[in-house]
């Protein structure tokens, strides 16, 4: 007798097809899929997210499509460690041992590319900033030291709803994938990254409270930064 499926089943094959264990073993499977313009979709210490090759300017327009967001609205990058940052943001106003004592983190900083950001100009155009992170989460670094450039990095959802924190809350996103990789439900509820923007010598702006906005004012105080409000 031969096997028979109905859609219903094939559709589950090609989703426990895409779906694997954020383990340093499919780490560089993660790799050369960001290497091919490939979106994947991590776990970071705050919520799910969609990854790219930050200067793929395909693959980063591909983010765009299956989170249905405007282009107007930036997206952040996620770097392996604090010392890369200076590849692609300005950081030389910021007073020594400020980024490694936020990051790695729940905290997106926000910093003026520069002239010399090895980013693509095609990335946020329009923005003379970029956020970036570096989260304290082992899988999503390791593929981004391995793909030796920075992630693009944004919440795996659509855009203006609620924000994932296992992969079961986006699994109709999973097709647009090139893989799914599943690290459980992460601990942090879904308010996201505390967002600081840090281009002004030593003030700073709370653009996003999130997970660790009183960690980070702490922080940022001890450095002798005054907070400015929103305009």
């Amino acid at each position: 007798m031969a096997w028979s499926m109905d859609s219903g089943d094939l559709d589950l094959e090609v989703k426990i097809g895409v779906v694997h264990p954020a383990t340093d073993a499919y780490a560089a499977e993660a790799v050369e899929a960001l290497k091919a313009g490939k979106v994947i979709a991590v776990p970071t210490d705050t919520l799910y997210g969609f990854a790219c090759d930050a200067c793929s300017l395909e693959a980063v327009n591909r983010i765009y499509e299956i989170k249905g967001r405007k282009h107007t609205s930036p997206l952040a990058i996620c770097v392996g460690d604090v010392s890369d940052i200076d590849r692609f943001a300005l950081t030389d106003h910021l007073p020594h041992g400020l980024l490694d004592s936020l990051l790695p983190g729940p905290v997106t900083v926000i910093l003026r590319r520069g002239e010399s950001s090895a980013l693509e100009r095609s990335l946020n155009p329009g923005f003379d900033s970029i956020g970036v992170r570096v989260p304290d989460c082992n899988f999503i670094r390791l593929i981004a030291r391995g793909s030796g450039t920075a992630l693009a990095l944004t919440s795996a959802n659509l855009s203006g709803q609620p924000s994932s924190v296992c992969i079961k809350d986006f699994e109709k996103l999973w097709e647009h994938c090139a893989s799914v990789y599943d690290g459980g439900t992460l601990p942090s509820g879904r308010a996201g990254s505390t967002v600081v923007d840090l281009t002004t010598p030593y003030k700073y702006k709370i653009l996003r409270p999130g997970s660790a906005k009183e960690e980070t004012v702490a922080i940022l105080e001890k450095h002798s930064f005054v907070e400015t409000a929103l305009s």
